[in-house]
């Protein structure tokens, strides 16, 4: 086995695994110190990565994925599930940040989530930061919400080893014109569980729930359509930070 620690949302994970890449995908987030959690990974864990693979009948069949490749998606399944033990979920989505503060964006794969981030930092420049471009962390902490950044993200590897205050949440779909509007609880409750990493432990999912309702409380919610052009940037931002003063 290949161990090393890294410091992930805060939290010092031991990670044990069978082949190097996923310490090659973690390696700016070495750590020296005192585990708070340790995972390990056998043949058993990758074989189960193959079936949820097999079993989303997508284009890619799991036949190309190498067993390293289905044993970082197995420790990153680990860590989720007892991340939310720390209050923090893995999350679905496109974190970037703009002048210290985060903004997170959501929509089903091939929408252009990635697309729009991307426009976000040629408008801002050297203002804006990539936080995670696939699969942030979101920790709930005394009635605020983070993003933290993970070595998860993205086929692109864009992200940062950085943790910031999230502001907002944008459900993103596309539109031939831009446009942006904020959403009720109960209609951003669904879309939240939607892209949200999900536990099969019931206490787990319950807890789920209550930090989902905690984002719900602190994190404004909007539903973004968007063409893709660079002014659906500043149709967002200025509405964002506009509901912010």
């Amino acid at each position: 086995m290949i161990t090393n620690t890294y410091r992930i949302a805060n939290k010092n994970i031991r990670i044990s695994s069978c082949f190097n890449q996923v310490h090659i995908l973690c390696r700016e987030y070495l750590f020296d110190g005192t585990p708070d959690l340790f995972v390990t990974v056998d043949y058993n864990d990758i074989n189960l990565e193959r079936q949820k693979s097999d079993s989303t009948k997508s284009e890619t069949n799991s036949k190309y994925f190498s067993d390293s490749y289905l044993e970082t998606l197995a420790v990153y399944r680990k860590i989720a599930e007892y991340m939310i033990n720390w209050d923090t979920l893995l999350f679905h989505g496109s974190v970037i940040a703009v002048d210290g503060n985060s903004y997170l964006f959501a929509a089903n794969s091939g929408t252009g989530k990635s697309t729009h981030t991307a426009l976000w930092r040629k408008h801002f420049g050297s203002r804006a930061l990539m936080v995670n471009d696939d699969k942030p962390l979101l920790k709930i902490s005394q009635n605020k919400v983070f993003a933290c950044g993970t070595p998860w993200n993205g086929k692109h590897n864009l992200g940062n080893n950085i943790i910031l205050p999230l502001k907002s949440i944008c459900f993103l779909h596309r539109s031939s014109e831009n446009h942006i509007e904020s959403i009720s609880r109960k209609q951003a409750l669904p879309l939240l569980l939607k892209y949200a990493y999900k536990s099969s432990d019931k206490e787990k999912t319950a807890k789920t729930l209550r930090l989902i309702d905690n984002i719900l409380t602190n994190v404004n919610v909007y539903s973004l359509g968007c063409n893709m052009d660079i002014s659906a940037v500043t149709t967002a931002y200025n509405k964002i930070t506009e509901d912010l003063k």
